[in-house]
């Protein structure tokens, strides 16, 4: 026994699979192409009588019928009114547009009705014959066996055995579509099909005929569909080649209007707008007999951007092209080149719910883009394309990052309605640029040969779900909320002096102190009773500093109310965000090793934690009284301590994480003491962050690689007292040496991605006159940057 398959799951499957009219062109025409058609393809709508009129004539006429059937009957006189009615009201709908031989063929066929009934089926037959939409090609065409055997079976495998024959050979897809389904496509414009096509070496046109209400009967199979594909007239060139589909009985509304409305939002976009014209796909529009014009994207419209961006991937690279023109205060035109290793991809797009693979940066395989941005605020009129309002409503419809394969559209990616790299929701979470859909023109180029994995799903409503497709996206999304952000806002710190957006520093101060508050709780219930009275200093601190925060949140509100001030006060927002991140992480840091020594005894590694959380926290508290105009103590003090000591205290609050990852830590320095007169709670936090970096790293590199070792080596030496760390991590690219202490940049894994530990290392070391820097020498074996350096003052060592 086998399947057996109702003639109406046919009509199912085409209505599943094409969902939209511009997806239905959309296949007919890439079967234009894959025919090697030498002229493209041509849509041509002749439409005699809108589907709205002939709808409301047929309702008037089976109103007519209707009447003319109840009693008392009407005379023969009044029946031949309403029937001579009806055809002056056809006659008058019809479109003169059409063209005389159109008109006249319509008319003709109205006009042989006698009776009202003869009438509606007449009305019914002249709107299927008259009102066809064409789809016409210069290709291979068809012979009489080939029109039976491939194109009377849905699903023909003939086209995908040569595409995977093809890839498989390392070549090029000779096909766009492989499916064997575009040809369902027909029946989602009309409900007759009409196939006109010959090979070069036919002496007639082979001819099939379908009638797809045949398949909504219920009861009948696919079997019992009678379709028979014969000989037609004969050529009159008689090497002509091609295939023309003629669909009738159109299901839809078309209108002239509606035509050159899907010409601009749709067809337009159809191909790759940012190719060369001349080499575009070409595809023509005609209704009834005249050309629609598809617009073409104009150049100008892409250089009078505010700022752009283009890259490629590939090899497991990311490599991106970054400019800034106008971004709407004064500044010369900034450049900048960033790339991406396949490791660091590999780590910036981990997420919590679902671990990316690193092999799917491997399987995807390369692609480019393109992007163009506009601030429409700014955006005015510009010479040869238009007004203000002309050059707005032209970047509109321009508007989208759209993805294309081997140059056609990949749907529903760039439309309106469609935000696959989800921007808007990024745009609506944080203030500032507005990085959302409408705000770029662009594309994604991909290639069947190249990118095998991304492939479409069956409805053509995207790509399907695989790890390729959430690397292509991700890398996209890092590129532009990343990437491109930072590039704004370091432009805006060299030329407008603005660090930090103060709408979203407040949002981050308060989800620290939440972090900070709940980290403290736990830690006092864990800590024993006879530690209490030690610990109440760290929560006065706290308390303090909940104080002082809220206190400099509201000079920043003042800040806010006075427009002249605010470039001045923008670095105290990010003073207060920093110290709260520090906070944050240290009390965490506190918290994660009591919890894991609940119940035991204190051991040396647990006190040193809490000495550095004490240091810490006092020194969060210096540094946020500075900004507290009413505090008696404006300074942070010194104090001296040894080095050694101090380096030590940190790696013993460690010492259970190094054994838990299996880190191997080693510290040369001196055999003497080391002693320094500097603020100790600073120099904690730069080691602390330093350590805590090294091993988030290394711990990344341990997931990836069963066979690795990772070691963490500190050297303290003398005159002046230079500390040294560095690890066998992945390391950093040459390229971010500086990068990594800007202030929220970051390559770590969403969700754990502050980018404010080396930036506020560094400020640390500033203040104590001090240099933080990363070693410019590259690793031998990975060819990337593994060694920070702080190098204290001479003058803070005692003597």
């Amino acid at each position: 026994m086998s399947f057996r398959v109702n003639a109406r799951a046919v009509l199912e499957l085409g209505s599943e699979l094409i969902s939209s009219d511009i997806i239905a062109f959309y296949e007919l025409i890439k079967n234009a192409f894959d025919a090697g058609s030498k002229t493209g393809a041509t849509i041509s709508f002749n439409v005699v009588l809108r589907r709205n009129a002939y709808l409301r004539l047929r309702s008037k006429a089976s109103g007519n019928l209707a009447v003319a059937g109840k009693e008392p009957k009407p005379g023969k006189a009044a029946l031949a009114g309403m029937l001579a009615d009806l055809k002056v009201a056809v006659s008058k709908a019809l479109d003169p547009a059409a063209g005389k031989k159109s008109v006249d063929a319509f008319n003709s066929i109205v006009d042989k009705a006698t009776s009202l009934r003869e009438f509606l089926a007449a009305l019914d037959e002249a709107y299927a014959a008259g009102n066809t939409i064409e789809v016409a090609d210069t290709g291979s065409g068809m012979s009489l066996d080939e029109l039976v055997e491939n194109f009377l079976t849905i699903g023909t495998p003939s086209r995908k055995r040569e595409v995977e024959k093809a890839l498989g050979a390392g070549g090029t897809s000779p096909y766009l579509g492989e499916k064997g389904i575009g040809r369902l496509s027909s029946m989602r414009l009309g409900n007759r099909l009409t196939v006109v096509t010959a090979r070069s070496n036919d002496r007639r046109f082979n001819v099939l005929e379908v009638d797809w209400n045949k398949f909504a009967d219920i009861e009948a199979r696919v079997e019992d569909i009678d379709v028979e594909a014969k000989k037609g007239e004969i050529k009159s060139d008689a090497a002509f080649s091609g295939t023309t589909l003629v669909i009738g009985d159109l299901t839809e509304d078309w209108t002239e209007k509606r035509v050159e409305e899907m010409a601009r939002l749709e067809f337009a976009r159809l191909t790759d707008p940012f190719v060369d014209v001349r080499k575009r796909k070409r595809i023509a529009l005609v209704w009834n007999g005249t050309r629609v014009t598809i617009p073409v994207m104009n150049r100008l419209l892409l250089e009078n951007a505010h700022a752009k961006f283009s890259g490629k991937f590939s090899g497991g690279v990311l490599s991106v092209h970054m400019e800034a023109v106008r971004l709407g205060y004064p500044h010369p035109k900034e450049i900048d080149d960033v790339s991406r290793s396949s490791q660091e991809l590999a780590d910036l797009l981990q997420d919590a719910s679902h671990e990316l693979p690193a092999s799917a940066l491997q399987t995807l395989g390369p692609f480019d883009f393109e992007a163009y941005w506009y601030n429409r605020r700014l955006l005015g009129g510009i010479d040869q394309l238009g007004n203000q309002k002309e050059v707005r409503d032209l970047q509109r419809n321009w508007s989208g990052i759209m993805l294309f394969r081997d140059d056609f559209r990949v749907f529903p990616y760039g439309n309106e309605e469609d935000d696959w790299l989800g921007l808007d929701r990024k745009a609506l979470s944080r203030p500032g640029y507005v990085l959302n859909k409408a705000q770029f023109v662009g594309h994604v180029r991909i290639a069947r040969a190249k990118n095998p994995k991304l492939v479409d799903q069956t409805n053509r409503e995207g790509l399907r779900r695989t790890d390729e497709e959430r690397a292509l996206i991700g890398i996209l999304q890092h590129v532009i909320r990343d990437m491109l952000w930072d590039f704004f806002r370091e432009t805006d710190r060299k030329y407008k002096k603005a660090p930090i957006e103060l709408d979203d520093l407040k949002a981050d101060i308060d989800t620290l102190e939440t972090r900070a508050k709940n980290a403290l709780t736990k830690v006092r219930q864990l800590i024993p009773k006879e530690e209490r009275e030690s610990f109440d200093a760290l929560q006065h601190a706290f308390n303090e500093f909940r104080d002082l925060s809220s206190r400099a949140q509201m000079k920043i509100e003042q800040v806010e109310e006075d427009s002249r001030q605010m470039i001045d006060m923008a670095g105290v927002g990010l003073m207060v965000e920093s110290v709260a991140h520090e906070l944050a992480r240290a009390a965490e840091s506190a918290l994660g090793v009591l919890e894991r020594l609940h119940g035991q005894e204190f051991p040396t590694e647990v006190r040193s934690q809490l000495e550095t959380l004490r240091a810490e926290m006092k020194t969060v508290t210096k540094r946020l009284r500075v900004l507290d105009e009413l505090s008696v103590s404006g300074r942070q003090r010194s104090e001296t301590f040894d080095l050694v000591d101090l380096v030590q205290e940190v790696l013993d609050g460690h010492a259970a994480k190094f054994r838990r990852h299996a880190i191997k830590p080693s510290f040369k320095h001196p055999k003497h003491p080391v002693r320094v007169r500097l603020v100790k709670g600073m120099v904690v936090q730069i080691v602390q962050n330093l350590v805590i970096n090294s091993m988030y790293w290394m711990e990344t590199r341990a997931k990836r690689q069963t066979d690795y070792a990772p070691r963490l080596n500190i050297t303290l030496e003398e005159d002046p007292p230079t500390l040294t760390i560095s690890d066998n991590g992945p390391g950093i690219a040459p390229e971010n040496i500086e990068r990594v202490f800007r202030p929220f940049w970051s390559l770590k894994e969403r969700g754990k991605r502050r980018g404010l530990g080396l930036f506020v290392a560094r400020d640390h070391a500033k203040s104590l006159g001090a240099t933080l820097t990363l070693s410019d020498k590259p690793d031998r074996e990975t060819g990337r940057l593994h060694e920070f350096i702080l190098e204290l003052s001479e003058s803070a060592v005692v003597k």
